[in-house]
């Protein structure tokens, strides 16, 4: 009897426990799985092979947060990503490249602490047809700096009246240094309606292999967006300038989008655009433009089929689309499938 009521009081002690475990975390995983068949021209020797992330990056995470009380929350995002088609990791073999942090949101908005994305690259992708995927990604013309920087504390505020934003400040962490290898980047955002506009900036301080001073880059950026209902118009301009460690000018250009995408009966959507690189650096032209057309078919709300071509023409001291010899045209066609899960 006593043995009996022993057990009993313990899965009972162990069910309030998990009971209350449960109501304060919730911990989801989530991911994509993409793959596809590519066709990549570097403008001298072509390769044909399966690719991974084709249409979004393949990865795998988790995402949590625990309800603190008081409308306050513990949040908390661990982001792998990988190679599908060789089952490798992504973002240099990082165990969590593509994002790690943990952070506190509420009614005041989020504040997170560790490796994320940067607010121009958020702004960017916004105002892409592509969303930064497929061939036709802006990434390949525009500057996000690496997309993600590490050690960086970031506020994103809530929305009200339609505008949001977020500023971040990425440590450079080098010993007797407090700027060099910094980043500083923030975003203002406005949507209403059909309607969408964002301005974003982004300042990094450069440094050698050995960590010294190399110069300062920075680019601001002005996008958005209009929804037609028969098609949506996109539009960006970004602004890049740079000094080295000498303060001379060694970066000056402007990049240039202008986009479509429209809904092809209840589950397709096409895709275009066309960026223009104008480079004011050099007596040799470092112009460059590229075009690109996609299309998209759900055959679920979270599989679809991709298709996408795009094409870069580089004037004769023009590298983009890297890693491409100068004056060189590379091209991407790519055919795939994506599971979100």
């Amino acid at each position: 009897m006593k043995k009996t009521l022993l057990a009993a009081a313990a899965v009972a002690a162990a069910s309030a426990v998990a009971g209350t475990a449960h109501a304060q975390t919730n911990v989801t995983i989530y991911g994509i799985a993409d793959a596809g068949i590519s066709r990549v021209d570097n403008g001298a020797r072509t390769t044909i092979g399966l690719q991974s992330g084709g249409h979004s990056g393949s990865r795998i995470g988790f995402r949590g947060t625990e309800d603190l009380g008081g409308g306050l929350s513990a949040i908390f995002v661990l982001e792998n990503g990988f190679n599908i088609d060789d089952g490798t990791l992504g973002q240099g073999g990082r165990l969590f490249g593509r994002q790690a942090f943990v952070g506190l949101s509420g009614g005041f908005g989020a504040v997170k602490l560790g490796r994320q994305y940067n607010p121009i690259r958020v702004a960017l992708e916004s105002v892409d047809p592509f969303a930064l995927g497929l061939a036709g990604n802006a990434v390949n013309v525009f500057n996000v700096y690496g997309e993600r920087a590490d050690n960086t504390l970031n506020y994103t505020t809530p929305t009200f009246g339609g505008f949001s934003g977020q500023v971040a400040y990425s440590f450079g962490e080098i010993a007797g240094e407090t700027s060099n290898g910094r980043q500083l980047g923030f975003s203002v955002g406005y949507a209403a309606g059909p309607f969408s506009v964002v301005l974003a900036h982004h300042d990094q301080n450069l440094v050698t292999a050995a960590g010294a001073d190399n110069g300062d880059s920075k680019t601001t950026l002005l996008g958005g967006t209009f929804d037609f209902k028969v098609a949506k118009l996109h539009a960006a301009w970004a602004r890049n300038k740079g000094e080295s460690v000498a303060g001379v000018t060694n970066i000056d250009r402007d990049d240039a989008l202008i986009g479509v995408s429209a809904p092809v009966g209840a589950a397709g959507t096409v895709l275009a655009s066309y960026i223009r690189r104008s480079d004011d650096i050099g007596t040799v032209s470092r112009d460059a433009d590229q075009w690109a057309i996609g299309y998209v078919h759900n055959l679920s709300k979270r599989t679809n089929l991709y298709t996408s071509y795009a094409r870069i023409k580089n004037d004769a001291g023009a590298t983009v689309g890297s890693p491409v010899s100068a004056g060189r045209d590379p091209s991407v066609f790519n055919v795939g499938i994506r599971h979100r899960f």
